[in-house]
């Protein structure tokens, strides 16, 4: 059992989403950082879509009723176990009683948490995911309160010999010698977005892709889960005739008529009547959703086969991460 002792700003149970009903209209939804996710899965020695805990720019403080392995990833974040600092993108046996505060995401929006054995609510539509507008998934589909308990699965074997060291030590929590690098590169003052010209961008403003080339956006303090909308200067796109409300997936970009962008998150809606101008491609979907209020953003338009490319050197290096990660739990602490 978990207990939440301090919720944070907005703390939510998720796994890697909904997959095969958007048709139904149900959004996919799971960790907006899924990679972040999933090499913290992997690290704990749980499967990649087990469900952990996603923090939102400031962090949550939890207590662990037994003793188990968890791993902190995602945003740079400040950390703290039994007043030491908390180490990020590796193994840590955690003592039963002790408590984990996640002070606040220094850089990026979003963070995880994985622990052994996965946090078992029960699924919803195959997933464990919370879905907040629809307040469905997760815990009691909401975000997480004081005084929540979120049951554990069973432990999975592997890390005995960093739960020995944390039995024969008077300390809070063991962490392995060895780490993983983070998946996304959050330094910098200006994030490069990768994009695709959106099918709508031919019958727009010329000016319109321009802007998409040469522009630089700033995130709004009205964006959340469901989409990022950007400032600056309003994009110009001409009149727009009444238009039929199409699908759209997380990642398309549309241009409401006040003319600030909006990239779709992970949360989207299944259907939208804007005009699609553009789609972060995949591969750059994790960045995107780290994206925090104030955070300034450079498009760059890429081909079809950059996109695809980006996107098989991503799983490639995971599957490398994984194997390494597998490698180091065998034969060290």
């Amino acid at each position: 059992m978990l207990d939440v002792i301090a919720p944070g700003l907005v703390t939510t149970v998720q796994d890697l989403g909904r997959s095969g009903f958007r048709h139904l209209g149900v959004p996919t939804g799971g960790a907006g950082d899924r990679d972040a996710l999933r090499v913290a899965n992997v690290l704990v020695g749980n499967g990649e879509g087990e469900a952990g805990l996603e923090f939102t720019l400031t962090g949550a403080t939890m207590r662990l009723r037994r003793s188990r392995v968890v791993a902190l990833t995602g945003g740079d974040c400040e950390a703290r176990c039994g007043g030491r600092a908390l180490p990020m993108w590796r193994p840590v046996a955690v003592r039963a009683g002790a408590e984990i505060e996640i002070v606040r995401i220094r850089r990026g929006a979003r963070a995880y948490l994985a622990i052994g054995g996965g946090i078992a609510v029960p699924p919803a539509l195959g997933s464990r995911s919370t879905d907040l507008r629809a307040c469905y998934g997760g815990h009691e589909g909401r975000a997480l309160r004081a005084r929540d308990r979120l049951p554990l699965g069973p432990e999975h074997a592997g890390h005995e010999a960093l739960m020995q060291r944390l039995a024969a030590h008077d300390v809070p929590f063991v962490a392995a010698p060895w780490w993983v690098a983070p998946t996304e590169d959050l330094r910098g003052d200006v994030a490069m977005l990768h994009l695709l010209p959106g099918k709508d961008v031919a019958t727009l403003d010329p000016r319109v892709l321009r802007q998409l080339r040469d522009g630089v956006w700033t995130v709004g303090a009205d964006s959340d889960r469901m989409g990022l909308r950007f400032d600056g200067p309003p994009i110009p796109h001409g009149a727009i005739a009444e238009r039929i409300s199409e699908p759209v997936l997380p990642g398309a970009i549309q241009l409401p008529p006040d003319g600030r962008p909006i990239v779709l998150g992970v949360d989207a809606q299944t259907v939208g009547g804007y005009p699609v101008v553009g789609q972060v491609i995949r591969a750059d979907m994790n960045l995107a959703m780290q994206l925090k209020p104030g955070d300034r953003v450079r498009p760059v338009l890429v081909t079809l086969e950059a996109a695809e490319a980006a996107w098989q050197v991503r799983q490639r290096d995971f599957a490398r991460m994984r194997e390494a990660i597998a490698w180091r739990s065998r034969k060290v602490a």
